[in-house]
Protein backbone atom coordinates (compact mmCIF):
# COMPACT_ATOMS: atom_id res chain seq x y z
CA UNK A 1 0.00 0.00 0.00
CA UNK A 2 1.51 3.38 -1.16
CA UNK A 3 1.28 6.06 1.67
CA UNK A 4 1.05 9.17 0.48
CA UNK A 5 2.61 12.19 1.76
CA UNK A 6 2.80 15.84 0.84
CA UNK A 7 5.81 18.65 1.51
CA UNK A 8 3.64 20.47 3.67
CA UNK A 9 3.30 17.71 6.10
CA UNK A 10 7.27 18.01 6.32
CA UNK A 11 7.22 21.38 7.03
CA UNK A 12 9.04 23.51 9.35
CA UNK A 13 9.27 26.78 10.05
CA UNK A 14 11.27 28.93 12.45
CA UNK A 15 12.42 32.02 13.18
CA UNK A 16 15.87 32.97 15.00
CA UNK A 17 16.36 36.87 15.25
CA UNK A 18 20.38 37.89 14.61
CA UNK A 19 21.85 38.93 18.40
CA UNK A 20 25.36 39.64 18.56
CA UNK A 21 26.34 36.27 20.21
CA UNK A 22 25.56 35.08 16.55
CA UNK A 23 28.10 37.38 14.84
CA UNK A 24 32.14 36.63 13.20
CA UNK A 25 34.37 39.35 13.45
CA UNK A 26 32.70 40.35 9.83
CA UNK A 27 29.77 41.78 12.04
CA UNK A 28 27.15 39.25 9.92
CA UNK A 29 26.17 35.86 11.57
CA UNK A 30 28.79 33.37 11.78
CA UNK A 31 27.98 30.42 8.85
CA UNK A 32 28.54 27.98 11.08
CA UNK A 33 26.01 28.59 13.30
CA UNK A 34 23.94 28.82 10.85
CA UNK A 35 24.73 25.16 9.49
CA UNK A 36 23.99 23.73 12.69
CA UNK A 37 20.67 25.98 13.39
CA UNK A 38 19.63 24.39 9.64
CA UNK A 39 20.64 20.91 10.13
CA UNK A 40 19.22 20.77 13.53
CA UNK A 41 16.12 22.11 11.92
CA UNK A 42 15.80 20.34 8.75
CA UNK A 43 16.51 17.40 10.58
CA UNK A 44 12.85 17.63 11.91
CA UNK A 45 10.93 17.65 8.40
CA UNK A 46 13.09 14.64 7.97
CA UNK A 47 11.63 12.79 11.42
CA UNK A 48 8.14 14.01 10.34
CA UNK A 49 8.63 11.37 7.72
CA UNK A 50 10.61 8.52 8.70
CA UNK A 51 8.93 9.08 12.39
CA UNK A 52 12.36 7.31 13.63
CA UNK A 53 15.42 8.52 14.38
CA UNK A 54 17.79 9.57 11.34
CA UNK A 55 21.75 11.14 10.72
CA UNK A 56 22.85 13.80 8.39
CA UNK A 57 24.19 11.58 5.66
CA UNK A 58 25.58 15.10 3.95
CA UNK A 59 24.53 19.21 3.10
CA UNK A 60 25.31 20.29 -0.25
CA UNK A 61 24.28 22.59 -3.04
CA UNK A 62 25.10 25.38 0.10
CA UNK A 63 24.98 28.86 -0.48
CA UNK A 64 25.42 31.95 1.47
CA UNK A 65 23.18 34.81 -0.77
CA UNK A 66 23.01 37.08 1.31
CA UNK A 67 24.57 37.96 4.82
CA UNK A 68 22.29 38.71 8.08
CA UNK A 69 22.98 41.18 10.77
CA UNK A 70 22.35 42.05 13.75
CA UNK A 71 18.64 42.86 14.62
CA UNK A 72 17.71 40.40 11.65
CA UNK A 73 15.12 37.64 11.28
CA UNK A 74 16.73 34.31 10.06
CA UNK A 75 13.29 32.41 9.08
CA UNK A 76 14.55 28.86 8.13
CA UNK A 77 11.63 26.32 6.21
CA UNK A 78 12.72 23.02 5.45
CA UNK A 79 10.18 20.26 3.81
CA UNK A 80 11.33 16.59 2.45
CA UNK A 81 11.76 16.78 -1.32
CA UNK A 82 12.94 13.09 -2.23
CA UNK A 83 12.82 10.08 -0.67
CA UNK A 84 14.71 6.84 -1.24
CA UNK A 85 14.55 3.67 0.43
CA UNK A 86 16.41 4.55 3.85
CA UNK A 87 17.34 8.15 2.83
CA UNK A 88 15.56 11.50 2.69
CA UNK A 89 16.27 14.88 0.57
CA UNK A 90 15.39 17.81 2.68
CA UNK A 91 15.17 21.54 1.35
CA UNK A 92 16.05 23.93 3.51
CA UNK A 93 16.10 28.11 2.89
CA UNK A 94 16.68 31.05 5.39
CA UNK A 95 15.13 34.35 4.80
CA UNK A 96 16.48 37.28 5.56
CA UNK A 97 14.14 40.00 7.06
CA UNK A 98 15.21 43.43 7.57
CA UNK A 99 13.15 43.79 11.08
CA UNK A 100 12.98 48.05 10.40
CA UNK A 101 11.75 47.75 6.67
CA UNK A 102 9.90 44.15 5.77
CA UNK A 103 12.20 43.35 3.46
CA UNK A 104 12.63 39.70 2.80
CA UNK A 105 15.22 38.45 0.60
CA UNK A 106 16.84 34.86 0.35
CA UNK A 107 20.08 34.28 2.57
CA UNK A 108 21.21 30.49 2.14
CA UNK A 109 19.94 27.63 1.05
CA UNK A 110 20.61 24.03 0.67
CA UNK A 111 20.05 20.41 0.34
CA UNK A 112 20.29 18.04 3.49
CA UNK A 113 20.23 14.07 2.81
CA UNK A 114 19.28 11.88 5.98
CA UNK A 115 19.27 8.83 6.59
CA UNK A 116 16.73 6.57 8.78
CA UNK A 117 19.12 4.56 11.50
CA UNK A 118 16.72 1.79 11.72
CA UNK A 119 18.54 -0.81 8.60
CA UNK A 120 14.73 -2.48 7.86
CA UNK A 121 13.33 1.28 7.51
CA UNK A 122 12.23 1.86 3.74
CA UNK A 123 10.48 4.56 2.33
CA UNK A 124 9.90 3.07 -1.25
CA UNK A 125 6.33 2.34 -0.34
CA UNK A 126 6.26 6.22 0.18
CA UNK A 127 4.63 8.83 -2.61
CA UNK A 128 5.47 12.67 -1.69
CA UNK A 129 3.50 15.17 -3.13
CA UNK A 130 3.81 18.74 -3.88
CA UNK A 131 1.46 21.57 -3.51
CA UNK A 132 3.43 24.35 -4.92
CA UNK A 133 5.87 25.47 -8.07
CA UNK A 134 8.50 25.37 -6.09
CA UNK A 135 8.28 21.84 -4.27
CA UNK A 136 7.18 20.63 -7.70
CA UNK A 137 9.87 21.47 -9.01
CA UNK A 138 12.42 20.64 -6.36
CA UNK A 139 11.23 17.31 -6.21
CA UNK A 140 11.21 16.65 -10.09
CA UNK A 141 14.74 17.46 -9.93
CA UNK A 142 15.38 15.36 -7.05
CA UNK A 143 17.27 12.15 -8.92
CA UNK A 144 19.55 14.40 -10.60
CA UNK A 145 20.51 15.53 -7.18
CA UNK A 146 20.52 12.06 -5.96
CA UNK A 147 23.04 11.16 -9.14
CA UNK A 148 25.21 13.69 -8.77
CA UNK A 149 26.08 13.22 -4.65
CA UNK A 150 26.47 9.14 -5.74
CA UNK A 151 29.46 10.61 -8.05
CA UNK A 152 30.65 12.45 -5.27
CA UNK A 153 30.77 9.66 -3.50
CA UNK A 154 32.78 7.93 -5.57
CA UNK A 155 35.02 10.69 -6.06
CA UNK A 156 35.42 11.27 -2.36
CA UNK A 157 36.32 7.61 -1.64
CA UNK A 158 39.19 8.03 -4.17
CA UNK A 159 40.68 11.29 -2.06
CA UNK A 160 40.17 9.10 1.10
CA UNK A 161 42.31 6.12 -0.71
CA UNK A 162 45.26 9.09 -0.88
CA UNK A 163 44.65 10.91 2.68
CA UNK A 164 47.75 9.97 5.11
CA UNK A 165 47.01 9.26 8.50
CA UNK A 166 49.84 9.43 9.93
CA UNK A 167 51.03 13.40 8.99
Amino acid sequence: MVKEITCNQTRVVTTHRVMSADLNEHETMFGGKLLAMVDAEASLAAVRLARGTVVTASMDHVQFTRPFVLGDAAELQAFVTGIGKRSIEVFAKVIVEEMATGKRTLGFSCFMTYVAIDEAANFTDYRLIGEDDEQAFLMETYQNRREHRRTERENLAAVNAHVNLDK
